[in-house]
C-alpha cells in the first residue's frame, strides 16, 4: 500500500499545485481587480519557466533563445547604434537563434518596416514614458491591403512593448478607391504585444495568422479594424472606434471547420463613435468572442452583421459572455449571436486558448 499511497500523493500535488497543474486551464477571473494576480501567476518570467521547463513542456526553442539577450539601440538623434528601425532590423542575421531587443528611442519614425520570416526572436521595445511611433501612409491602392502595413512581421516569437504602430493615410471617404491602410500585419506564430498602440482607420490591425497575445493595448479604427485569420487572445485592451457612420470592429477570416483560429476579447473596453458592430461575417466561419467586456453605447443593438450573407448565420460563431455597459444588452441581438454559458465560455478564458502557457513570457525589464 505504501508505494500506491506515495504515488497518489505525488499525483495529487501534480494536479493541484498552482505551478504544475495541467489538468484544467487557469481561467481568467471575472473580477478585473484580480487580473494582476492572475497575470503574475500565469505569465512567469524566464528564470521560472526554465526551472519548470521539463515538467510544463515550455517551448524549449524559446527558452534557449532567451538565455543570452542582445540589445541594439535606435535613436533619431544619432546617439544610438542606428537611426532607423529598418537599419536595426537589417543588422539581425538571417537564421537568428537568440533574442534581439531593438530598443527604440522616442520620436516618430517614418518608415515601412519588414521583419521577414528568417528573423525570429525579435523584440521592439520603447520607453513607456516616451513611446516611439513607427508611421507610414501605405494604402491598398498602392501596395494591396496585405502589403500596405506600416510594420509587417512574418517571423515567429516577435514581441513589441511600448510601441505605436500608425498608418497615417487619410480616413476612407467612400469615394477614393483602395483606401484601406494597415498599421500592423502580424503573420508569425507566438507573438506578443504589450502596451502598444495600433492607429488607423479601415483595416488597422491585420491579425493574419498564428497565435498571438495582446495585453494592455489600444486598437483604433473605423471598419474591420481587427481582421485576419489569427488565433489571438486580447486581454485588457481598449478597442476604440472613430467611425463617423457605420463601424465594424472585427472581420475574422476563418473559412473552414478545420481552421483552428479565432479572436477572444477578455476584459476589453469598447469605446468611441459610430454605429458600430462587434463583427461582420467577412468569411464563412468567423469565430469571435467577447467576455467580461465593457461595451459603450456605440455598439449597434444587433451586435453582429452577416454582411448580407444570410447563409452564414448558421456557420458563424459569435459569442458574448458576461459583458457590461449600454452596448451589451442581449435585447435586439441577431438570432445567431450566442450568449455563452459558463462551459461554452471556458475555452476562451485562458492562455490555453492560444497554448500560451507554453510560450507567453512577461515583457523584459530593461
Amino acid at each position: 500500500m505504501a508505494p500506491l499511497l506515495a504515488f497518489l500523493l505525488v499525483l495529487n500535488i501534480f494536479i493541484n499545485s498552482p505551478q504544475l497543474g495541467l489538468s484544467r486551464p487557469n481561467l481568467i477571473p471575472p473580477n478585473f481587480s484580480q487580473l494582476d494576480s492572475w497575470i503574475a501567476h500565469n505569465m512567469r518570467d524566464y528564470a521560472n519557466r526554465k526551472a519548470t521547463q521539463a515538467t510544463l513542456r515550455f517551448d524549449a526553442q524559446l527558452l534557449s533563445a532567451e538565455e543570452i539577450v542582445r540589445i541594439i539601440t535606435v535613436r533619431k538623434d544619432g546617439t544610438g547604434q542606428f537611426r532607423t528601425v529598418t537599419d536595426a532590423v537589417n543588422s539581425i542575421p538571417s537564421g537568428n537563434t537568440r533574442r534581439v531587443v531593438v530598443f527604440i528611442g522616442g520620436g516618430v519614425y517614418t518608415e515601412k518596416v519588414l521583419v521577414d520570416a528568417s528573423k525570429p526572436f525579435v523584440t521592439f521595445y520603447g520607453d513607456q514614458n516616451d513611446v516611439p511611433s513607427i508611421t507610414f501612409d501605405g494604402t491598398a491602392l498602392k501596395y494591396g491591403t496585405w502589403n500596405s502595413s506600416t510594420v509587417a512581421v512574418e517571423s515567429d516569437y516577435f514581441v513589441a512593448v511600448n510601441i505605436a504602430f500608425v498608418n497615417s493615410a487619410p480616413m476612407p471617404d467612400g469615394i477614393r478607391p483602395g483606401a484601406q491602410a494597415v498599421a500592423m500585419r502580424i503573420s508569425g506564430d507566438k507573438a506578443a504585444f504589450h502596451n502598444c498602440r495600433f492607429i488607423g482607420f479601415q483595416d488597422t490591425l491585420l491579425d493574419d495568422r498564428g497565435r498571438h497575445f495582446f495585453k494592455d493595448c489600444h486598437v483604433q479604427g473605423t471598419v474591420d479594424f481587427i481582421f485576419g485569420n489569427g488565433k489571438s487572445l486580447y486581454l485588457n485592451n481598449t478597442i476604440h472606434s472613430v467611425a463617423n457612420g457605420i463601424g465594424v470592429i472585427t472581420a475574422h477570416a476563418r473559412e473552414n471547420v478545420e481552421d483552428d483560429s479565432g479572436f477572444a476579447f477578455v476584459h476589453c473596453n469598447i469605446t468611441g463613435t459610430g454605429d458600430t458592430f462587434l463583427g461582420r461575417a467577412w468569411r464563412e466561419r468567423p469565430r469571435v468572442v467577447f467576455a467580461y467586456a465593457y461595451m459603450g453605447s456605440l455598439i449597434n443593438k444587433q451586435g453582429w452583421s452577416d454582411y448580407m450573407h444570410t447563409e452564414r448565420d448558421k456557420t458563424v460563431y459569435y459569442g458574448e459572455y458576461k459583458c457590461m455597459g449600454p452596448g451589451s444588452s442581449s435585447s435586439g441581438r441577431v438570432k445567431y449571436a450566442r450568449m455563452l454559458s459558463d462551459e461554452e465560455a471556458k475555452p476562451f478564458l485562458s492562455l490555453t486558448f492560444i497554448k500560451g502557457t507554453k510560450w507567453v513570457l512577461p515583457p523584459p525589464k530593461l
